[in-house]
């Protein structure tokens, strides 16, 4: 095959779902000249199962994305069809962000993004080859012979490599959704040192919306009072479309029983590891055939199509025992299918071998991110694409890296989840993994993130004096609710709350620690008429929660003293007397940054921790 020149540019981006188009974006707006090399041009932000943005924990990536100047929030509320807040009737610390997003429009809009932005050329193509010299990145080799040239390399290939479809009997040597799937790379990324496995993802069937009987189930609206995803915006759509609930029932779980010889993930097809916390309803009905029932969600594809999407069916069953299992369904009874399931096997790598920056622990300039790094999620693929775009523009620009801890991100929980902990199965962010949860609400992103996004050139000047006019106005809600209310009024207030009758003046503070909502205190005295909702909330849950974000606060500053703690990066593990053979291997294979990555590592125990901290004083 004859090579040439495709020309000289900073990054190239391999890949362009959700990781992708981030880190292309986080290159190309911070003055580098950059490339997209995607398969498909009609595949650029596709969204190959749910078509959602947000969810649990899921909603607080997204608005830590935005606040650090990512796109994924701002096109999320360009193609909502329906927004809601998940887990109200909780703590403000779990409340999430989840978007009915319309499918079409949402590829659409992020591809007119990527066309509009200066300094980014998008190219389709096969990436053959990570071309090297001297263990860093040198350029992009195509399956047609063309030469990207560059210095950085993210490589965001999704599901697509070595994939393949399952259904029933039927594989199929593809990417999701039928588009093609990338054979060339794997060999690449073995020889530049990397360790492949296998994971498995899956999708339910696309029904025709017409033909499903909406009477029989349970309308689900959305909540038009909720703050959307990009704190650039105000106000979810005045017009929200419906989704509505369903069930399985005991025959649909009897026809999966009796049927396990012809399902793939229970005959030997597939071997590879699927996901955990979002499992096919075979393994649901096999795993809990105690419970009578699991909740199905009908989700609209799109404001164009009458495709409606089955979340909690995914299944890899074959065609015929898929048809007659969704008419199972009250209210699918007649239900066609338009798009049947499937499920989907794809290469990835072990993120132990990689750093927190998402770079390669071997090959400088060459940075992984997304499903390739062995995750799960449309928000979780976008929140590593833009840390690995900003962190090779920062290497470009000479600057020194972004690392978020977990007492600052769910991003920073996310990547040292993957890169110290590493993950067997597709990770999935949830709540439960930040120990300061309560301080990482999606409320408050913008005060912890955007003056990072700031400094490190990606949230425009215009963007960053909107977060100074809202950061004061956070500053001056929390100063107005010291000041004391109207005694009669509070008196009246706690009284119609059970609370007993006030003995002395109190502040609008003191009320809210009494349990008396904001809403209903911002009402009552007309405090803080104009205050967005979401800053609203923020105080209102610092104020609620002072005592326990003071508790937080001081485990926060415990951790960022051992993340202080730096490991030289020539050490010798298996040299130093006193760590057990276990935390040896485990360390000379991660090769912590420092003391506090090294103590969250799986094997190595408070023992092994004293005896390197004893090492690093002697060593000085």
């Amino acid at each position: 095959m004859h090579n040439f020149s495709e020309g000289r540019y900073d990054a190239v981006v391999i890949g362009a779902g959700h990781a992708g188009c981030e880190a292309a974006l986080a290159l190309a707006r911070t003055g580098l000249k950059t490339v997209i090399l995607t398969l498909n041009l009609d595949s650029i932000a596709f969204m190959p199962c749910n078509p959602s943005i947000g969810g649990t924990a899921k909603g607080h990536l997204v608005r830590e994305i935005d606040a650090l100047g990512g796109e994924m929030g701002l096109n999320a509320d360009r193609c909502t069809l329906q927004l809601r807040m998940l887990n109200e009737g909780k703590g403000a610390a779990v409340q999430s962000l989840r978007a009915q997003t319309d499918k079409n429009a949402y590829h659409t809009e992020m591809k007119r993004v990527l066309e509009h932005t200066e300094n980014l050329r998008i190219a389709q193509g096969e990436a053959s080859e990570i071309l090297t010299h001297s263990g860093a990145v040198t350029g992009v080799r195509t399956s047609y012979g063309g030469v990207f040239f560059c210095r950085a390399v993210i490589i965001a290939t999704g599901v697509y490599l070595n994939s393949r479809t399952i259904t029933g009997e039927v594989i199929s040597e593809s990417g999701p959704n039928g588009f093609a799937n990338a054979t060339l790379l794997t060999k690449s990324l073995t020889e530049l040192g990397y360790r492949i496995r296998r994971f498995k993802t899956g999708t339910p069937a696309r029904l025709d919306g017409r033909t499903i009987n909406f009477s029989l189930l349970q309308i689900q609206d959305g909540s038009p009072d909720v703050y959307p995803f990009s704190f650039l915006n105000h106000c979810a759509p005045a017009v929200q479309t419906p989704c509505y609930l369903a069930y399985t029932n005991a025959a649909t779980h009897d026809l999966i029983l009796h049927n396990l010889d012809r399902a793939p993930l229970y005959n030997g097809m597939i071997s590879s590891t699927g996901p955990r916390y979002c499992p096919s309803i075979e393994t649901k009905v096999v795993r809990f055939r105690d419970k009578e029932r699991h909740q199905l969600f009908l989700e609209p594809e799109g404001a164009d199509t009458t495709e409606i999407y089955v979340q909690g069916l995914s299944t890899s069953l074959p065609h015929d025992l898929q048809k007659e299992m969704y008419r199972t369904v009250t209210g699918l009874e007649a239900c066609e299918i338009m798009r049947y399931a499937y499920a989907i096997e794809y290469d990835c790598i072990d993120t132990l071998d990689v750093l927190p920056t998402l770079e390669s622990k071997k090959i400088r300039g060459l940075y992984t991110a997304g499903q390739i790094n062995g995750t799960s999620g449309y928000e979780e693929a976008a929140a590593q694409g833009l840390i690995a775009g900003l962190n090779a523009s920062l290497f470009l620009r000479e600057k020194p890296p972004l690392i978020l801890r977990r007492d600052q991100a769910y991003i920073g929980v996310l990547i040292d989840d993957l890169v110290t902990k590493g993950t067997d199965e597709p990770y999935r962010m949830m709540t439960s993994r930040a120990e300061f949860r309560l301080s990482l609400r999606q409320d408050n992103a913008d005060l912890r993130l955007t003056q990072i996004g700031y400094d490190c050139g990606l949230v425009s000047r215009e963007r960053y004096e909107l977060f100074l006019k809202r950061k004061q106005m956070h500053e001056d809600a929390l100063r107005a609710l010291d000041e004391r209310a109207d005694q009669k009024l509070a008196h009246d207030l706690a009284l119609k709350h059970g609370q007993p009758p006030l003995s002395s003046g109190v502040s609008y503070a003191d009320l809210l620690r009494r349990g008396i909502p904001l809403r209903e205190i911002r009402t009552v005295f007309g405090i803080l008429p104009d205050l967005p909702n979401d800053i609203a909330l923020s105080a209102e849950t610092e104020i609620r929660y002072a005592g326990y974000l003071e508790i937080s606060k001081r485990e926060m500053e415990k951790a960022i003293k051992l993340e202080q703690k730096p490991l030289p990066k020539e050490i010798d593990y298996s040299s130093i007397s006193g760590l057990r053979l276990e935390a040896r291997e485990k360390l000379e294979r991660i090769r912590p940054l420092n003391i506090g990555q090294a103590e969250r590592i799986s094997g190595v125990s408070p023992a092994d921790i004293a005896v390197l901290m004893i090492y690093l004083s002697l060593s000085k």
